[in-house]
């Protein structure tokens, strides 16, 4: 081991035990370069409840770095000729009611389907779990419309990866999982490595990391099962592709090391996933077929994707013209911002810059009120700014007040009778013009500018 080498992880471990010994940190990482693995360990808990422990080999759901894993699964079966990435969406899924999109822009995020997540939160019976199956029916039976015309514009949709992993079954005659273990797990040696819907199957695996969520409300971590912001983890539980992939540190390390040397993904293909979106008038975003593609100036090319879901953060960095690869995988979640800053520490190490061991942001705690006061918010609100076009609801359940927004549900803390904040977020949000007893609108502050929605009917 070189000196370099010796130092870096020298600085790792110091990093880290300094975390593990704060109690900051609870999850796995690993640091690698030319392959070879300069630093890993894990810390913290993999159960809780029952007082277990993390270890190197524990599995953790990926949430959307599963993105990337779908895409490769969508270039072997181009490899092998059984379908085109140009060929249309509507070849494999005649019965979807959308044409002109493309499987290359569900891979790049330019088909302009809506995000799945609000067809479920106002169609869907939440005492049931979904599938992708169940994904594909609402679309054909609620048909809603398209954000743009397919290619116009990026935007992120995990409506598309589910579709993807959908034409893999058909294109292969298997399931996604099957397809997966059979063609890219296995040959890769990714022996822990699987697609999992814990509650859906009602199968266990060892060694698995259940993710935590912080409860403002009880100041404590619990399983996001437990509230009612979070409840989709359990009736969205049974999709795939877009996520639950769950792997290891030291499966995602042998899937890195075989894209380097080439092994069953082709050079070929690997640039093509690799060159960034070309959009309908010409500009281009940094997105290939699952990943996140950057340039810099000292570091070279890097290829990424990260992950979130409630109980769950995750990132996995290739720069690949260094040979330099960083893995997290986190399970009991702090402040976002804060994981950020440990994998920045992380990075400027691996690269011998000056780095500084993050601040710990604790979770912020809210006041008591009495939940009456929710009936003065409780109902729907138009955006002014936004054409007309973006609703919120606020509701409540279970003595907590809740505002969905696209069908992502948050729950509203108090930091005072009238104004909430969002864990995790920068975000929050006044009520306002309160007469009796019912606010007739509110301001949401994010970012520079805020924005007022006004009470409408629901």
């Amino acid at each position: 081991m070189s000196r370099l080498i010796a130092d870096k992880q020298q600085q790792l471990e110091t990093l880290f035990n300094i975390l593990a010994e704060r109690g900051q940190f609870n999850g796995a990482v690993l640091v690698a370069e030319q392959g070879q693995v300069i630093y890993d360990g894990a810390f913290g808990y993999a159960n809780v409840e029952k007082g277990q422990l993390l270890n190197k080999d524990s599995i953790f759901e990926l949430a959307s770095v599963s993105k990337p894993i779908t895409a490769l699964g969508v270039i072997l079966l181009a490899q092998d000729g059984k379908l085109q990435v140009d060929d249309l969406v509507e070849k494999w899924i005649p019965e979807l009611p959308y044409q002109s999109i493309t499987i290359k822009n569900l891979l790049q995020h330019t088909s302009g389907l809506p995000d799945y997540m609000t067809l479920f939160t106002e169609h869907w019976d939440k005492d049931d779990i979904a599938n992708n199956q169940s994904m594909l029916e609402l679309l054909v039976e609620h048909q809603p419309e398209v954000r743009f015309a397919p290619g116009d514009k990026w935007e992120y949709s995990n409506t598309g990866y589910v579709l993807l992993a959908i034409i893999v079954e058909r294109v292969s005659g298997k399931s996604f999982p099957d397809f997966m273990k059979e063609h890219l797990f296995e040959p890769f040696g990714m022996k822990d490595t699987l697609i999992y819907n814990r509650r859906y199957s009602g199968s266990t695996i060892d060694n698995y990391a259940f993710g935590y969520v912080w409860d403002v409300k009880e100041e404590r971590f619990v399983l996001p099962d437990t509230l009612p912001e979070t409840e989709m983890v359990i009736y969205l539980d049974g999709m795939q592709g877009d996520g639950t992939v769950n792997s290891t540190l030291a499966d995602l390390l042998k899937l890195d090391q075989a894209l380097s040397k080439g092994e069953l993904i082709t050079k070929e293909s690997l640039v093509e996933a690799f060159t960034p979106t070309r959009l309908n008038n010409g500009e281009t975003f940094p997105y290939g077929y699952g990943w996140l593609i950057s340039k810099e100036d000292n570091r070279g090319m890097l290829v990424s994707h990260s992950g979130g879901w409630p109980g769950y953060a995750t990132d996995y960095k290739r720069y690949i013209e260094q040979k330099k690869t960083v893995i997290f995988l986190n399970n009991v979640i702090h402040d976002l911002g804060y994981l950020q800053a440990i994998e920045k520490a992380v990075e400027h190490i691996l690269f011998d810059e000056p780095y500084e061991v993050p601040a710990f942001t604790p979770p912020r705690k809210s006041i008591q009120v009495s939940p009456d006061i929710y009936n003065n918010y409780k109902g729907c609100y138009r955006f002014e700014k936004e054409d007309n076009a973006v609703q919120a609801e606020v509701d409540t359940e279970d003595d907590r007040l809740l505002l969905t927004i696209d069908g992502q549900i948050m729950a509203l803390h108090p930091a005072t009778e009238t104004r909430y904040f969002i864990h995790q977020t920068t975000i929050e949000l006044e009520f306002v013009e309160i007469s009796d007893e019912k606010a007739r609108a509110f301001i949401l502050y994010e970012g520079e500018e805020p924005e007022r929605a006004v009470r409408i009917d629901c």
